[in-house]
């Protein structure tokens, strides 16, 4: 197939023709879920008399299309805790099969408060990553289309924030405006809402000071808050320049994202990819 692999592993194929006049093929079924905002898990047959089968589910376990066994549905309601996708061999109906659960997120939405140059590079790098982009200042001349090519842009005052954007918990907010109040404004308007990243941009006594002023007037941030709060920005790879600081603002996210602590892979025991979870690794995340 031309992939020319070098780390001696093995990829499954699965070929699954396409019948336009079918409307349940491949393309139709996935054009039921491609623009979901929340994650769902999908088990796909790709041996057995049922090859090619698929069967969709939410986290609250609804059946969105096709039919699912229970077993199946158990260990597909595992990796919304796992985040692990595999294959696993299952006996069904005195036949036996391999069914590949997969773990479907949306693409990763990153929302940037503030059009400065240095905006630039962020917004152009995650576009790279196929991520959702969308910038907000509330200075039109910062939001100029060619400085931002192919990203959305929004005019949109401070007090607006909760109102004009949907965030969910596949939002990232990245605060680099240069302005203090507006960054501080902005982030106490954050934070109830579902984002698992908040970024603020510059030293850790600019946030250390809105934490301060946040007390006076009675807001108190949560432990919660501070684990999803970045200040400073960034992972620590030595960015001077614009450009690489948009690298370690753009790795710190997808780490969080993807729940890794952002290190060099070197220093891992384990194997550089998720593995499938066992079942005692899945309860202790649940509970």
């Amino acid at each position: 197939m031309g992939i020319s692999l070098g780390c001696n592993g093995v990829i499954d194929v699965l070929f699954e023709p396409v019948d336009v006049a079918d409307d349940s093929n491949p393309i139709k079924f996935f054009e039921q879920f491609i623009q979901s905002k929340e994650a769902l898990a999908l088990a796909t047959f790709f041996s057995g008399k049922d090859t090619g089968k698929k069967c969709l589910i939410d986290q609250n376990g609804k059946c969105i299309a096709g039919e699912v066994n229970d077993q199946v549905k158990e260990d597909l309601m595992a990796i919304f805790y796992s985040k692990k996708s595999h294959a696993k061999e299952y006996f069904l109906k005195e036949d036996s099969a391999e069914i590949f659960l997969e773990l479907v997120q949306p693409t990763i939405h990153l929302l940037i408060f503030g059009g400065g140059f240095d905006a630039r590079p962020v917004s152009k790098l995650a576009q790279s990553l196929g991520w959702n982009v969308q910038v907000t200042d509330e200075c039109v001349a910062h939001l100029a289309p060619v400085f931002f090519p192919d990203t959305k842009l929004s005019l949109c005052q401070r007090e607006f924030v909760d109102r004009d954007f949907e965030i969910t918990p596949f939002t990232a907010c990245v605060l680099m405006s240069h302005n203090y109040e507006y960054d501080r404004d902005v982030l106490k308007k954050l934070l109830p809402s579902s984002t698992p990243y908040v970024g603020i941009l510059g030293p850790r006594k600019r946030f250390d000071k809105m934490m301060d002023e946040f007390s006076t007037t009675g807001l108190n941030l949560s432990s919660d808050d501070l684990l999803r709060i970045h200040s400073p920005i960034g992972l620590d790879i030595g960015a001077e320049a614009p450009d690489e600081i948009a690298v370690s603002i753009i790795a710190e996210i997808q780490a969080v994202f993807y729940e890794r602590k952002g290190g060099f892979l070197k220093s891992l025991n384990g194997p550089i990819h998720k593995r499938e979870a066992t079942t005692d690794q899945v309860l202790k995340r649940i509970f």
